[in-house]
């Protein structure tokens, strides 16, 4: 009785371990995420075990990627009793290790920042900066939380040199020295296309542009106004800060062009066909031939192809053309 008790409970026993579950198989990762400088076991192959914090190699630079083949991370476990992986079809393993990156435009900004209050330059955003190498995004280990500073800056505002070195509390790694230029800047008005000889500037034809406020003259346009309804002196091409001895009125008349000629005294205004002598932008005076009474006159260009004689002797010039040659006048609406 007792001798079949104790093999029912051998049985028993037996039939829970046989039952108990497997321990999972351990198995490659396809790609792998790694903080710090080492990469372990346990980032490469899942289900490692005890031998899962054990490294084996060394981690990729911070905010990189590299690569290492299944069979070398195969090779490398071999020696910590690891058998049975599964490599599945893996022939290779993406491990990146994390990092936070701070970028080349937060890094320009603070220097920008720094130099404009050291050395009272005004706005930080009228800072034009060229370094003399490219700028390049800084990585640190994402438990490092810290900005960034500027430290030992160093500006000559003649030469607009700087020299300065950027770094992160936490992160020797991230110290940097930066050099360059930093001019202080201001707007103004160029050119978006290219404009021919006498071509008449729209809004659509400007654009902004920032150049060193050591470069601005009286000369040079800075406001829109000063420069729409403006003629090009001569060709002048898009992307360069324009200036006023540039730009003229436009011609409204042409040397030789068929004009309206136009007398206007109080009560009488008298339209006549007329021929100009000289070319004219709005306001300018000119000489024009009355083509029917063959007179050359003096008038000011009042609109295109249009000039008005207003003197006092227009009055009589007026009488004199309305009934020498029957041309009608017509009296102002008053």
């Amino acid at each position: 009785m007792i001798r079949s008790f104790i093999l029912a409970i051998t049985a028993l026993a037996l039939s829970s371990v046989s039952g108990a579950a497997e321990p999972a198989r351990p198995a490659l990762r396809g790609e792998a995420v790694v903080t710090g400088n080492v990469v372990r076991i346990g980032d490469l192959i899942e289900n490692a075990g005890i031998v899962a914090n054990i490294p084996i190699f060394r981690a990729p630079a911070l905010g990189q990627t590299g690569v290492v083949a299944a069979g070398q991370v195969l090779d490398a476990v071999r020696t910590h009793a690891l058998i049975g992986i599964d490599a599945g079809d893996i022939s290779e393993i993406r491990v990146t290790r994390a990092g936070r990156a701070i970028a080349p435009q937060q890094i320009e900004a603070m220097l920008a920042s720094s130099i404009a209050k050291t050395y009272s330059l005004g706005a930080a955003s009228d800072l034009s900066i060229e370094f003399d190498r490219t700028l390049r995004a800084v990585q640190v280990e994402p438990t490092v939380t810290a900005p960034g500073h500027i430290e030992q800056l160093r500006y000559d505002s003649h030469s607009g040199r700087f020299d300065a070195l950027f770094e992160v509390n936490g992160a020797p790694s991230a110290r940097m020295r930066l050099t360059g230029t930093a001019l202080v800047t201001s707007e103004t008005i160029a050119l978006s296309r290219p404009l021919a000889r006498g071509e008449v500037i729209t809004v659509s034809d400007l654009t902004l542009k920032r150049i060193p406020r050591s470069l601005i003259t009286s000369d040079t346009i800075t406001d829109p106004e000063q420069a729409i309804g403006r003629a090009a002196r001569d060709p002048l091409g898009p992307g360069r800060a324009l200036r006023a001895g540039e730009l003229v009125k436009p011609q409204l008349v042409q040397r030789n062009e068929s004009v309206t000629l136009v007398y206007q005294v109080p009560g009488i205004t008298l339209a006549v066909r007329g021929k100009a002598v000289d070319s004219g932008a709005e306001g300018d005076v000119i000489d024009v031939v009355n083509v029917q009474s063959n007179r050359t006159v003096r008038g000011t260009v009042s609109g295109p192809g249009r000039v008005s004689v207003t003197s006092m002797a227009a009055r009589v010039i007026a009488s004199a053309e309305a009934l020498t040659n029957k041309v009608p006048a017509y009296a102002d609406a008053k």
